[in-house]
């Protein structure tokens, strides 16, 4: 119950400047709320992202293949030749692991509201700290591919058999990149805590 000091004018009396945002009637909207609606929005991009590349990853699509015995190529020239070939081969895979183990940790806590409800109890697990650390998860990985996008013979735009695919697949790591960054100023606290 939210008690007030003043008296609310009457409808006939509200004037434009009446209508707008004060301290006192944003005081009833949480920022938690707002956080954790965003959180979710980032979140919610991140597994979308995440999830819908994994069947490329491991049916072995041509344009995985190309990706990923690039980077290898590369890394066997740069780094070296067994690593390269190691990533040549089993790269996509885990990559696609490593994506589909953030994209639970970012999503778990929808199912952990539902069983809540199902129950009608708390579960005690915090929305923040898998967010958070999903949110670390994803900055990593996209990382990882921004990098290997912008620094090797892969490039921004991924040609396979003569077919750009116009850097999609950068600005879809970049979008990752940055949701996973916000994800973590917006969560923190819980990891400051522990």
């Amino acid at each position: 119950m939210i008690v007030t000091t003043a008296i609310e004018p009457s409808p006939a009396t509200l004037s434009v400047t009446d209508s707008l945002p004060t301290p006192r009637r944003l005081a009833g909207f949480s920022s938690g709320l707002m956080a954790a609606t965003v959180s979710w929005a980032l979140a919610g991009w991140s597994g979308f992202v995440l999830l819908s590349s994994l069947p490329y990853k491991f049916s072995g699509h041509p344009a995985t293949q190309h990706i990923f015995s690039t980077i290898g190529e590369w890394l066997g020239t740069t780094v070296n030749a067994d690593l390269g070939a190691t990533f040549s081969a089993v790269g996509a895979k885990g990559v696609g692991t490593i994506e589909l183990i953030t994209a639970i940790v970012l999503l778990l806590p929808a199912l952990f509201w539902l069983y809540s409800k199902a129950v009608r109890r708390s579960v005690g697990l915090s929305r923040s700290l898998f967010h958070a650390v999903g949110g670390i998860m994803a900055t990593s990985l996209m990382a990882g591919a921004a990098f290997f996008h912008l620094f090797t013979p892969l490039g921004v735009q991924v040609v396979v058999e003569g077919v750009s695919d116009g850097g999609s697949l950068f600005r879809s790591a970049l979008s990752v990149l940055i949701a996973g960054l916000l994800l973590v100023a917006l969560n923190h606290q819980v990891l400051l805590k522990r």
